[in-house]
């Protein structure tokens, strides 16, 4: 997949209707796009309808697109407050942004005896760096690492998995994601750390099988 144009290239096109660009845009962003709504809606064909809704409205209000963030950052704020309306319809009685973070905060980190104490030279550092995992070779396993990544990502709480989807997967940075989510830095910072743990502990579990002789 070839790299999107700048922005204003990118709107110009659109606002063209150019369909190659559409086409490109909807290959590029729609997987993460519909891994975020489901954090919000209660089944897949659901956050698969808030998908299409919200190209529907990018589509509509494209004229109303003024550039004071970045596009892919206006697109995904159309998505979190047609998920949430989504979501609210279907009865969801706790508020997502209210869920307590005594749930789904919660979950594996990397254990601390693993990084060098506050008397050591280095303090915060890891005392024996992690193993490196194989680079995939051929298509194959590299199919199947994503497919052990997303099943990861679908494993998440709502929250966890919001977060990951939006820094790691849609490469949006901790502010935007805060306003996007309507959190905290810090609540920002402990949910994507809990959820990037997860990710490489599965990871970790199947390259780790994947290496062992059968």
């Amino acid at each position: 997949m070839s790299q999107l144009p700048p922005d204003t290239e990118l709107v110009a096109a659109l606002r063209g209707g150019d369909d190659g660009t559409f086409a490109a845009v909807l290959d590029a962003w729609s997987a993460s796009m519909l891994r975020l709504a489901r954090s919000f809606v209660s089944t897949h064909a659901s956050a698969e309808e808030v998908v299409q809704d919200t190209w529907l409205a990018v589509v509509k209000s494209l004229d109303a697109f003024e550039g004071r963030s970045a596009f892919k950052t206006w697109v995904y704020r159309i998505l979190v407050n047609t998920a949430k309306k989504r979501g609210a319809a279907e009865h969801r009685s706790i508020p997502w942004a209210s869920l307590a973070p005594d749930g789904e905060d919660r979950g594996p980190t990397v254990d601390p005896a693993r990084f060098r104490g506050p008397g050591d030279r280095y303090p915060g550092g890891w005392r024996e760096f992690p193993a490196a995992w194989p680079s995939p070779e051929g298509t194959a396993l590299a199919l199947e690492v994503r497919r052990v990544i997303a099943g990861a990502l679908d494993e998440l709480p709502a929250r966890q998995r919001a977060v990951i989807s939006l820094r790691d997967v849609a490469d949006h940075s901790a502010d935007e994601v805060c306003e996007l989510l309507e959190i905290t830095a810090a609540n920002q910072r402990v949910l994507l750390h809990r959820a990037r743990a997860v990710v490489r502990e599965r990871l970790a579990e199947y390259l780790g099988a994947e290496g062992k002789p059968a």
